[in-house]
């Protein structure tokens, strides 16, 4: 039996919108999961049941053995922190972190050693003497994070966590979280609609569409094998090149042709034959003089490490090739696309499932 088991959970809203939808997921021990998708998923909503903050309309939850789906949420033994901070005003930012081990009947001494740890850790050693209404929103957003992990519960529920958050912060308290998850061992479900976050943090993604698991896997199986049309565009920065065509036997070798084009793209021996639609990732993407894609490159990207060329090729989308960041193209220049066959996903264009 995993740590924690869903089984067929459901929400249904009263005024009938389904939420989630008999998602089944189970976390071992020890184990980072996180919940990736787009706003309005049903995410944040299967978090919350299992936090018990909300109630499952059907379905089980079973934390370390115990069926916990009517327990409150202060008998399951979790330490969640939502998108509310819900510090408490009238205490200081020492004593809001240092509450839950109050309440387990630590020490003061033991306290103050475990909350200073946790405060260096977070690099917010210098407000503990303040109150929330003293604090930006980025550092009572710290100190609600610095209160869940001060304690070691049975699952650690953390939700849209750094996303207030500059870029070198953010990074720092993904380094804190993940680290302090190690040490501690705590399973852990954290959800977010960041690809960077689920990508740098988690040893599985559950990939979330309309209140559905679309895909679950480690982060380089759900980026390089995505098993849907959706996935295969939401997960990546940007997402996969999609064209439309058909695989189809071209003399002795098995080709891609893209439709209303005179291209041929060599796939490999045993890939499908009919209509598909090919996926590909820009950095799978080259720029060759004997490409078998032509077309004009209408914006050149300049990202620091890399830079995104997007190309018009005279699909209904422009294809966007990830090269060197020295490899900067004219815009309005012509060029040849070449294509990785080894890297070429195909997928169903009516269902979008993977072929």
């Amino acid at each position: 039996m995993s740590f924690l088991e869903v089984h067929a959970l459901t929400k249904t809203f009263p005024d009938g919108t389904r939420a989630v939808r008999g998602i089944d997921l189970a976390a071992e021990e020890g184990e980072f999961i996180v919940l990736l998708g787009p706003s309005g998923c049903g995410k944040t909503t299967t978090l919350r049941m299992i936090a018990g903050l909300e109630a499952a309309t059907s379905g089980r939850i079973v934390l370390g053995g115990r069926d916990v789906t009517s327990l409150r949420p202060s008998r399951r033994d979790v330490g969640f922190v939502f998108q509310f901070y819900a510090l408490y005003p009238h205490m200081t930012v020492r004593d809001n972190i240092a509450f839950p081990l109050e309440a387990a009947g630590m020490s003061r001494r033991e306290r103050a050693e475990v909350v200073d740890a946790v405060a260096r850790g977070m690099g917010i050693g210098k407000l503990l003497g303040r109150y929330p209404r003293q604090l930006s929103g980025g550092d009572q957003q710290r100190v609600s994070l610095a209160r869940a992990v001060v304690r070691k519960p049975g699952l650690y529920l953390m939700d849209e966590r750094l996303g207030t958050l500059d870029s070198a912060r953010r990074l720092e308290l993904r380094e804190f979280i993940r680290r302090r998850q190690q040490e501690m061992g705590v399973t852990t479900i954290y959800v977010t609609h960041d690809q960077e976050e689920a990508m740098s943090l988690a040893d599985r993604i559950v990939v979330m569409c309309d209140g559905s698991i679309c895909q679950q896997g480690p982060p380089m199986v759900i980026y390089g094998e995505p098993a849907s049309l959706f996935v295969a565009e939401f997960v990546g920065s940007p997402g996969m090149n999609f064209i439309a065509g058909s695989i189809a036997s071209d003399g002795a070798r098995r080709c891609f042709a893209p439709d209303g084009s005179p291209a041929r793209v060599p796939v490999e021996a045993d890939s499908p034959a009919g209509p598909a639609m090919l996926g590909i990732r820009p950095e799978h993407v080259g720029i060759a003089a004997d490409g078998p894609i032509a077309g004009r490159v209408v914006m050149d990207e300049y990202q620091g490490t890399s830079r995104c060329v997007h190309v018009d090729a005279g699909f209904p989308r422009n294809v966007v090739a990830r090269l060197p960041a020295g490899h900067q193209c004219a815009i309005g220049s012509a060029v040849r696309l070449s294509l990785d066959s080894s890297r070429l996903r195909f997928f169903d264009s009516r269902m979008g499932q993977r072929l």
